[in-house]
């Protein structure tokens, strides 16, 4: 076969772009074709108001590669990002607070529980130890269990073997934690730390980003870990803003790919893999144009992979199954508010530090446990979840002068409303509760309110093809992760078809703009390209 390229991306997504770069700096040639005008997926950034611009679904930075990073040389390319100046704020009904960051998380901590400001020393040691691990397996692909004989085997059982090798640098008590934090709820592995509701609150929120479950779901633990192994600028556990948005992250990223000599044509979506022989060799796009390439990359969520661009017939009966039961739905309302002044808390008023931080509305386990329960019965929570940032205190160049801008991270919502109801009907008035919630801590943030941007799960899917608002392209449970992700057998980034790879969030190590996905499949793809 004359194949036009070595590679064809499916999806200019931030992993996409990671692994088409990887791969034209390994001398292939590399087509990326992106179906909306720009690239970037979810991490994009635009103006949603005129004067005022902001990264419209991914909002934040800690868990890109460092590694990533320095390879594709993103700051040379553009990018800067810089730390929060503190790193949580949870305001409370009752008028208190509590501030986290470098420096201040144990005095603020102290103020609730002083035996909680004791243990947090060594719930930060167990985390950071076991992340450390966590760090380093997200760059490798995981063992690739599956029925391909001695031969394929013997590579996966010397991986797990390395695997092995460092766990076992881990002593017993970290081993079994993270057994625990695999399988256990957030709320179960917080309780054996903690007494008091503001630290459990501000730890256990980590474990239902993203994720449409309660705190006191087993699983929710891994997920609380999951968003623990980043770093920012060297710093470990921190979070950060990317100067002009996440869309300054994924415009980096192509610059360092078109460099590497990478083509990338945007408004070209691809609507069917096209198959030969059993073998993935090349793609139809939207406009009815067909490409050939030697290696077909999709980096789309597995079901959408599998259920929309391919017929049924071309995928084998185990992938089809395992496509049917893969859970997505995060549980995700994302809003983006221009603002005519910063807001103004009644438990800390004016501004200060505390405003460059996440700012999360839940004051309580036991509130974030209602909120679900709540999505589950009526399609969204009566007293949602919300994340605020106001990335505008850290990088003027978002908002006119004096002026602001505020993403929310709102969750639970039901990524599907019960008795066949639209989101398209209901979005405006879950905008409103969201906007109240706010106001209920801040008296005034309405009235500041001068526009705003709203993505319901619904608008996910159709703007970014994220299933059911599913931000991680499945979600993070123990069945759907490490070797099982996206299912045994194609764990090493390898499809179902010869010829057919994935390099997404749906493949190990999983969600978040991180870039692994992409380099770990860039490695096996230019492998087997050879």
């Amino acid at each position: 076969m004359n194949s036009g390229y070595d590679a064809i991306l499916i999806g200019g997504g931030h992993n996409g772009l990671t692994c088409a770069a990887y791969l034209a700096k390994a001398g292939k040639r590399v087509l990326v074709l992106e179906h909306r005008d720009v690239v970037g997926g979810a991490a994009v950034t635009e103006e949603f108001h005129p004067g005022f611009r902001n990264s419209v679904a991914a909002y934040t930075v800690s868990l890109l590669q460092p590694k990533v990073i320095a390879d594709l040389e993103l700051e040379k390319h553009g990018l800067r990002v810089v730390l929060r100046k503190a790193n949580n704020f949870l305001p409370r009904p009752d008028g208190s607070c509590l501030l986290t960051g470098a420096g201040r998380t144990r005095d603020e901590v102290a103020k609730f529980s002083r035996r909680d400001a004791d243990a947090l020393p060594e719930y930060e040691r167990r985390l950071d130890a076991i992340a450390d691990v966590l760090r380093a397996v997200a760059l490798e692909p995981p063992p690739n269990v599956s029925d391909g004989g001695w031969l394929k085997a013997l590579p996966e059982l010397i991986r797990a073997g390395k695997l092995g090798k460092r766990l076992g640098q881990l002593d017993a008590t970290l081993r079994s934690d993270l057994l625990d934090l695999f399988t256990i709820s957030a709320a179960e592995y917080l309780d054996r730390f903690f007494e008091s509701e503001p630290i459990k609150a501000v730890l256990g929120f980590d474990g239902v980003v993203g994720n449409y479950a309660s705190p006191y779901t087993p699983g929710s633990a891994y997920v609380l870990l999951h968003h623990v192994f980043g770093e920012v600028n060297g710093v470990k556990g921190a979070w950060g803003h990317a100067i002009g948005g996440m869309g300054a992250i994924t415009q980096a990223m192509a610059k360092s790919a078109q460099a590497a000599g990478v083509e990338i044509r945007t408004g070209c979506g691809v609507r069917e893999v096209l198959v030969e022989d059993g073998r993935a060799v090349g793609v139809v796009t939207a406009g009815g144009d067909i490409e050939h390439a030697r290696a077909i990359v999709a980096n789309v969520n597995p079901k959408l992979l599998y259920e929309r661009l391919l017929a049924p017939d071309q995928v084998p009966p185990a992938t089809r199954e395992r496509m049917r039961n893969w859970r997505c739905g995060s549980g995700t309302f994302r809003m983006n508010v221009a603002l005519g002044r910063l807001p103004d808390f009644t438990c800390l008023p004016g501004v200060g530090d505390h405003l460059t931080a996440g700012i999360i509305l839940a004051p309580s386990l036991d509130y974030m446990d209602r909120a679900y329960l709540d999505a589950r019965a009526y399609g969204w929570s009566r007293e949602p979840i919300v994340e605020m940032l106001i990335p505008s205190t850290l990088d003027d160049t978002l908002a006119p002068p004096g002026q602001h801008v505020a993403s929310l991270f709102c969750q639970h919502v039901a990524p599907t409303l019960p008795d066949g109801a639209s989101w398209d009907a209901h979005r405006e008035e879950v905008a409103d509760l969201m906007i109240a919630t706010v106001e209920r801590y801040a008296p005034g943030f309405k009235a500041s309110v001068l526009g705003r941007q709203i993505k319901s799960p619904l608008d996910l899917e159709r703007d970014f093809g994220l299933i059911g608002g599913d931000i991680f392209h499945g979600a993070l449970s123990l069945n759907q992760l490490f070797s099982a992700r996206p299912m045994l057998g194609q764990a090493n980034y390898r499809g179902a078809l010869p010829g057919l790879y994935l390099c997404g969030a749906g493949t190990h190590p999983g969600g978040g703009v991180t870039g692994a996905p992409g380099h770990n499949a860039a490695k096996v793809i230019a492998r087997d390209l050879r």
